[in-house]
């Protein structure tokens, strides 16, 4: 029998319903019952493709036993990170204040009656190991809280009550410092002692993508041809694009990889992931011509339009595990490709098996992940890969997660109109999936966060998804000059200053949770920094200084932090930048602007926006007043540079 999960919308509550646990959904009855009855809460938090999420239903929350004490001495709650990634940032602060390292998912919280938290973990396995706190089981641990709640221990509820008050603390950054272009400086000195200078990228095992940090580099070596910063980005890029975290076969990027060559991922596929790195490959392929860095951005969107998409909606996530695996649906076996490239006709079978990275031996658990050493596929591949495709379509796909959200599409159409200025059918796929996702989301003058496919939305936007649409929307306008895009920019961003905003401070959501929001580029890039972005952006087009003020102020907030760190707020150093170096408005009639795109978007200087006028040629102008003025489109590029 289905437990209350069965009513919600969320495909991850969904996968829980029919779990022995008597879950409940974050509703005020779950809290209310809680104190009424004196039971303890229990709070799991997790997403539909998380992997360890997985093995904590099979190894707890299937469990008779486990769910036998839940639903005895415990209120058990159930929320998905995804739809509320308000409650979601509040316990990773729990879990940060309690345990002093970061958490991950699955989290695991455990609260009084009175839902104030006292512990927190994440995986928790079953039975206990060794004696300590850290090895306790599932079982042992909440038949120890179950007791102590009972009794009403009173050293429990007094280190609640200190969790609570400290929570309730808020720090403010320390005296603010001007925004110099030294931070650069300093950026670079991190991220060359963050650098793996054999597999590229910035960390040991597990290896994530880090776009910001690579998107900021990019521009860097727009700005001042710096050496370092293009060598990190290329060798990052060209090893990513190996195959393994990079699907070789059906295109996309899983999420991180396990190792340090980027070979075994873990095979979730994230929507932002993929906007994100689409985009940076977009911006590697306009400053350095490498085709293969264009042909990875598109297949990346590719992917998701042809695969991870319904009614111009994006899904947001592909599961890992098939069939009870993980990775079965993305490795194959030596003997399957052997037999089906020989009865293919495909000549030398074993070199190009070789080639791909196809041994007996395997390099995945016995089965194989294709890749190329080289980087670059050859041409062969290209007669191989589809045969490679239908292979796969013989096994059952992972599981996907069709919610659909407002800043991961928003990320997806941000780079698709970039894609745009050299293919333009990109251009048009991107108008078909913004004005679908407003009609969507936008509902009777309110913006939604997230819903699922033909549902109606219910959970109201938080920052991220302002910040992120409205970048959406002026790449939209920058690339079609459509007025309605700009309109709806500055009515969204208006609504997130009259709600977030504070005095250079950016709360991430308002309501049932307060929450600050990050400057850190953490899972993807800071919704703070995105907004900056976009203060910056509509400054200079509606001449309006108020939005570059608070674009100012919000670094100015930050900049202590940023020059101290900026390895980890990359993309508002960039904004930093921007903001110092000033920015560059070329007017132009549309035609002059849509037929010379791509040449303009391959200008090495990288705050450029466009404005629709009726000169003749190309007007060149700062953010107060113009200064000069070509017929030729490839002069400009020597005139902004002039500028500076």
């Amino acid at each position: 029998m289905a437990n209350r999960l069965e009513n919600e919308d969320s495909p991850y509550l969904q996968q829980h319903k029919d779990n022995p646990v008597d879950w409940w959904p974050w509703c005020d009855e779950a809290f209310q019952t809680a104190q009424k009855e004196n039971k303890a809460i229990f709070i799991s938090i997790g997403y539909s493709s998380c992997h360890w999420c997985h093995v904590m239903e099979e190894t707890v929350f299937e469990n008779e036993e486990c769910a036998a004490i839940l639903n005895e001495s415990f209120i058990s709650i159930k929320v998905d990170r995804e739809e509320r990634p308000d409650i979601d940032k509040h316990y990773q602060e729990v879990h940060m204040l309690l345990n002093r390292r970061a958490g991950g998912w699955p989290t695991s919280i455990f609260c009084t009656p009175q839902n104030k938290p006292f512990f927190a973990g994440t995986y928790i396995p079953p039975e206990s190991n060794a004696g300590s706190i850290e090895g306790m089981g599932f079982k042992e641990l909440t038949q120890l809280i179950a007791t102590k709640v009972a009794e009403n221990d009173p050293q429990l509820f007094k280190n609640a009550d200190e969790v609570e008050s400290f929570l309730k603390h808020s720090e403010h950054p320390k005296e603010a410092t001007v925004l110099k272009e030294d931070f650069t400086k300093n950026f670079m000195l991190q991220a060359k002692n963050n650098f793996d200078t054999k597999n590229g990228g910035f960390s040991q095992k597990p290896k994530f993508p880090q776009a910001s940090t690579l998107n900021t580099l990019l521009n860097i070596d727009r700005l001042y041809k710096d050496k370092s910063a293009k060598s990190m980005v290329i060798h990052t890029l060209n090893s990513m694009k190996k195959g393994g975290m990079y699907d070789l076969v059906d295109g996309g990027f899983c999420r991180y990889s396990t190792d340090e060559e980027w070979l075994v991922p873990h095979f979730e596929k994230m929507l932002y992931d993929n906007a994100l790195l689409s985009g940076v490959y977009v911006d590697a392929y306009l400053r350095y011509e490498d085709e293969s860095y264009l042909d990875v951005a598109r297949e990346c969107v590719d992917f998701w339009v042809n695969h991870m998409s319904e009614d111009e909606l994006f899904y947001s996530a592909s599961d890992a595990d098939s069939e009870g695996e993980e990775g079965t649906y993305f490795v194959y076996s030596y003997e399957e490709v052997h037999t089906l490239l020989t009865n293919a006709g495909i000549s030398q079978v074993e070199e190009k098996m070789a080639a791909m990275s196809i041994t007996k031996e395997g390099n995945f658990e016995g089965k194989n992940i294709v890749r190329f050493e080289e980087s670059t596929p050859p041409e062969w591949f290209t007669e191989i890969k589809p045969l490679l495709v239908k292979l796969r379509g013989e096994r059952v796909y992972p599981f996907i997660d069709k919610k659909v959200q407002t800043s991961w599409s928003s990320m997806m159409i941000h780079s698709m109109f970039k894609l745009g200025a050299i293919d333009h059918k990109y251009q048009q796929r991107a108008i078909k999936h913004l004005n679908k996702l407003l009609e969507t989301m936008f509902i009777d003058e309110t913006l939604y966060h997230t819903t699922l496919i033909h549902k109606e939305p219910k959970v109201e936007a938080f920052l991220e998804d302002y910040a992120f649409l409205s970048q959406a929307l002026l790449s939209a306008f920058k690339y079609t000059q459509n007025e309605i895009y700009l309109i709806h920019a500055q009515r969204f961003i208006n609504k997130a200053l009259e709600e977030f905003y504070d005095k250079g401070t950016w709360n991430f959501s308002v309501g049932e949770f307060v929450t600050k929001a990050e400057i850190t580029d953490n899972t993807y890039t800071s919704s703070i920094s995105i907004i900056i972005d976009t203060l910056l952006t509509l400054g200079v087009l509606l001449e309006d200084e108020k939005y570059t003020h608070f674009a100012f102020k919000s670094m100015e907030y930050n900049s202590y932090e940023l020059g101290r760190k900026p390895i980890f707020s990359p993309y508002m150093l960039l904004q930093a930048l921007r903001y110092l170096k000033g920015e560059r408005i070329i007017k132009a009639t549309y035609e002059n602007l849509s037929t010379n795109a791509l040449t303009l978007a391959k200008l090495d200087y990288p705050f450029v926006q466009y404005r629709e006028s009726n000169d003749e040629g190309f007007m060149i102008c700062g953010e107060k007043s113009c200064f000069a003025h070509t017929q030729n489109v490839e002069e400009i590029k020597k005139l902004l540079l002039d500028s500076l």
